[in-house]
């Protein structure tokens, strides 16, 4: 039903709100001068508050570039919140039905993921986009900005290493008082614990919040020790180690029963203060090999995907490395559609948000490249963002010729079967 739109929006945007047979939250809207496009967006996360009906409200305002360029916009909250790729890909599909209910069937549907939301989009595309009667599909193309492309049974792999060398170096998540149990979980069954207790936590391991002078040396080693073993930069620990908190509970919890999909059985750590010695010491697991099975089922990617991909990623990223892009070429690559995927990365170290003009100019990229037949290149769709700064605000940094390394450069490696193999 009409609604009111969230605030600091274009004039004469037309607002809907309501819900879809399960239960998630829509937000509609269409712009007075509608170009005839629908982006349906998915939101990064996964986000673990109960879905509302303002749920996706900040992100229409994030992207608001889209509707000022005259898409139409649908969202989903998501019937429930927490992890689940193709559970939120259904809710994605209910939103683009809702839309096309709503405003008649559109000449050009987008999908836009942002984030985690990008494996969510990532995997519609691929199980949810067959042809309908009529010959056309659900989506035309999709856009995929900062995402977490490598599938989830290996995109979490810092954070599994991340966990397990807290434990080794600072053993205070869990505290030797509290009850033990396997890192890879999250936490206990049941148990909750607020991120400020977790960055308490870290915080009195490594000094993190004082000067480097301030710190002692025990707290200078653990983070030196931290970064190495994981690999994630210092100021990015902080929210990774959340993340391995939060995210995993809910994927035990609520995915894979109680078990752990992730491992670390055969990772060879490298560049501590002492790399014999802290093998010998960090905590080892085993992915349990049904619950590996359940998580890659739910999200991991085949690179089936018969329409028009344009990834958009900072190269500095630290929330979500640029070698997931990588990871995404190899698996389109192996599966023969690599000439399906156009890949733009920018001088940029943001992740919620790039710059503004690129969204409009990638989806504008997109669709002539889906109408056409006429592939894009980094010049084009740089000369494309330029022209375009006139109306929105923002640089085109686009670095033409950069590729990013692939994904077992940035991520510990972990040996094949090591992690069904107990040790």
């Amino acid at each position: 039903m009409a609604a009111a739109c969230p605030p600091g929006l274009p004039e004469g945007l037309t607002c809907l709100r309501g819900r879809d047979g399960n239960g998630a939250h829509l937000l509609l809207a269409r712009p007075a001068h509608w170009n005839g496009g629908l982006v349906v967006h998915v939101f990064g996360g996964p986000r673990m508050a109960p879905p509302a009906p303002d749920t996706t409200d900040e992100d229409l305002i994030r992207y608001a570039e889209f509707v000022r360029e005259g898409w139409a916009w649908a969202s989903t909250s998501r019937r429930r919140a927490g992890f689940g790729v193709t559970r939120g890909a259904e809710d994605t599909e209910a939103a683009r039905r809702a839309a096309v209910a709503a405003f008649g069937r559109p000449a050009f549907t987008a999908i836009h993921g942002q984030s985690w939301g990008a494996a969510v989009a990532a995997k519609a595309i691929e199980v949810m986009n067959v042809p309908g009667p009529d010959g056309r599909r659900p989506w035309d193309a999709a856009l995929l900005t900062s995402g977490v492309l490598a599938g989830p049974t290996r995109a979490y792999d810092m954070r599994v290493d991340l966990r397990a060398a807290y434990q080794a170096v600072c053993g205070t998540h869990p505290a030797p008082h509290e009850a033990q149990y396997p890192v890879v979980l999250g936490l206990p069954a049941g148990a909750t614990m607020p991120r400020e207790e977790v960055i308490t936590r870290y915080l009195a391991c490594t000094g993190a919040d004082l000067a480097p002078q301030a710190r002692s040396a025990a707290q200078r080693q653990a983070l030196a020790d931290l970064v190495a073993a994981s690999r994630v930069p210092e100021w990015a620990i902080p929210g990774h180690l959340w993340w391995a908190t939060q995210v995993f509970a809910d994927i035990s919890a609520n995915l894979t029963g109680g078990r752990s999909a992730f491992g670390n059985a055969g990772v060879r750590y490298r560049g501590t203060a002492d790399d014999e010695a802290f093998n010998a010491r960090i905590p080892r697991y085993a992915a349990d090999p049904a619950a590996r099975a359940r998580l890659a089922a739910d999200g991991d990617l085949g690179g089936d995907v018969a329409i028009p991909v344009l990834t958009l990623h900072g190269v500095g990223d630290t929330t979500v490395f640029v070698e997931n892009a990588a990871a995404y070429r190899t698996t389109l690559e192996r599966a023969g559609h690599g000439d399906r995927l156009f890949q733009v990365f920018v001088d940029d170290a943001e992740h919620q948000k790039l710059s503004p003009v690129l969204y409009p100019a990638a989806l504008a990229t997109l669709r002539h490249w889906a109408e056409t037949g006429q592939r894009p290149t980094a010049a084009l769709f740089r000369a494309r963002c330029e022209a375009m700064r006139a109306a929105y605000p923002g640089d085109c940094r686009v670095l033409e010729d950069y590729a990013p390394q692939p994904w077992e450069a940035r991520v510990n490696p972990r040996e094949p079967g090591a992690q069904q193999a107990a040790r």
